[in-house]
């Protein structure tokens, strides 16, 4: 008991009380009682408090790799499942949201490297030397002004005014100290229009003239490899010039359609409880919609149809494609209804149906709640487009990684 205490001891004054306790899965006042000794911690702890949230400074890197990154606002891990597809090795980890950690401690189980929750109270300092920066970051409103006129008050500009207060500015401040040769960074599509796209100038600034890379972004719709429409941003930026191109990408012209991911039901599937069940797994009854949640569906669409607007619910079967899966998926399922025929309801996607339409393997193991399942798929990312660019950054990083591998293929190419 007297090392897990040690090892709480040892996160004061770089974590808060809360902050430790929400990435722990636990209440305030049963930390408390802890580190006063009170009550005693479980033995498991320690190795909780070792993998999410001790730095990573002293534990060494597996030189096997082909190169390393470090996998902030991480989610659930679809980018870092996408990078160590070919040949990556991560060696830093943040996500501040429990449930999510519980995700992705469930899938990438091990003890390597340090499990960090806020970012924001992570000193760049202590963060491990990396090759490759990823981060599907959260874009908060940027507050712009003019820098003529801060110049003139003889205020600060650049990514530390212009960016202080979003979690933007915590991907900039990490890449100013530790030089990674590369970046990957995710958002929505609408980052480019945000505030008449006066969002995107900052972002490009900050990363091209205050920071020195070299970027490359481009709108990527996931439906090339998964039967749903899902547009997303990647900026790819490079601390050297290279001879990268989003021309290298191989998207298929034709992606697949619903049935490739939902339950066949007819026995040809292993049995997932509680997502299906019977002997020929058949989708749980609970992914129905009752009686009531149908009918306000249909008397909300037929609403706003009378007035002219387009809200309203998606059915589609298993020959089509679906609408962008959301965070809000929990609620009512509404934007991806799937027909069960004219004399049955509609049912919900169940959260492995959901995984599979981010391109998640079904190996990929769910521990939460359906409420939560569903806010973590619809805040993923397509896996396959990830693993799909890392294809195409992989030789970049590579060569940046071992410049004499660089000058012999300059050579060759003369």
């Amino acid at each position: 008991m007297e090392n897990v205490r040690h090892l709480l001891a040892g996160l004061r004054g770089r974590y808060n009380q809360r902050e430790v306790a929400r990435t722990l899965g636990v209440d305030v006042r049963t930390l408390r009682r802890w580190e006063v000794g009170e009550t005693d911690p479980p033995p498991y702890l320690a190795d909780a408090i070792r993998q999410r949230l001790l730095p990573l400074a002293t534990i060494p890197v597996n030189e096997d790799a082909a190169f390393t990154f470090i996998d902030l606002f991480a989610g659930i891990g679809g980018i870092r499942m996408g990078f160590e597809a070919h040949g990556g090795r991560c060696v830093f980890t943040s996500e501040w949201n429990p449930y999510a950690t519980r995700t992705y401690l469930a899938n990438f189980q091990e003890s390597t490297h340090a499990f960090v929750g806020d970012i924001t109270a992570v000193d760049e300092c202590d963060i491990p030397a990396h090759d490759l920066l990823l981060a599907g970051f959260p874009c908060q409103p940027f507050s712009i002004a003019g820098v003529s006129k801060k110049n003139a008050l003889g205020r600060k500009h650049g990514f530390a005014d212009e960016t202080q207060g979003t979690l933007f500015f915590d991907v900039a401040r990490i890449i100013k100290e530790k030089q990674p040769k590369a970046f990957l960074l995710e958002n929505v599509k609408n980052l480019v229009g945000h505030d008449k796209g006066n969002t995107f100038r900052v972002i490009r600034r900050v990363l091209q003239d205050d920071l020195g890379y070299h970027i490359h972004w481009k709108v990527i719709d996931g439906q090339c490899f998964v039967p749903q429409h899902r547009e997303r941003i990647l900026i790819v930026g490079f601390r050297e010039t290279n001879d990268f191109s989003w021309d290298d990408l191989c998207l298929p012209k034709t992606g697949p359609r619903l049935a490739s991911i939902l339950h066949p039901e007819n026995g040809n599937e292993l049995i997932e409880p509680p997502y299906t069940n019977g002997s020929k797994g058949k989708v749980n009854p609970k992914y129905t919609l009752t009686a009531h949640l149908w009918q306000y569906l249909q008397d909300y669409a037929a609403k706003h149809r009378a007035a002219g607007n387009g809200f309203g619910f998606g059915l589609v079967n298993g020959s089509g494609i679906a609408r962008t899966l959301s965070a809000r998926y929990y609620k009512d399922g509404s934007e991806i209804l799937i027909s069960q025929g004219t004399r049955k309801r509609p049912r919900r996607l169940t959260p492995r149906e959901c995984a599979r339409l981010m391109g998640f393997p079904d190996s990929f193991v769910i521990p939460v709640s359906d409420t939560q399942a569903y806010k973590q798929f619809g805040n993923s990312v397509v896996m396959p487009v990830m693993r799909e660019v890392a294809r195409i950054m992989k030789p970049r990083i590579v060569e940046l990684i071992d410049p004499e591998l660089a000058k012999q293929k300059s050579l060759l190419a003369a």
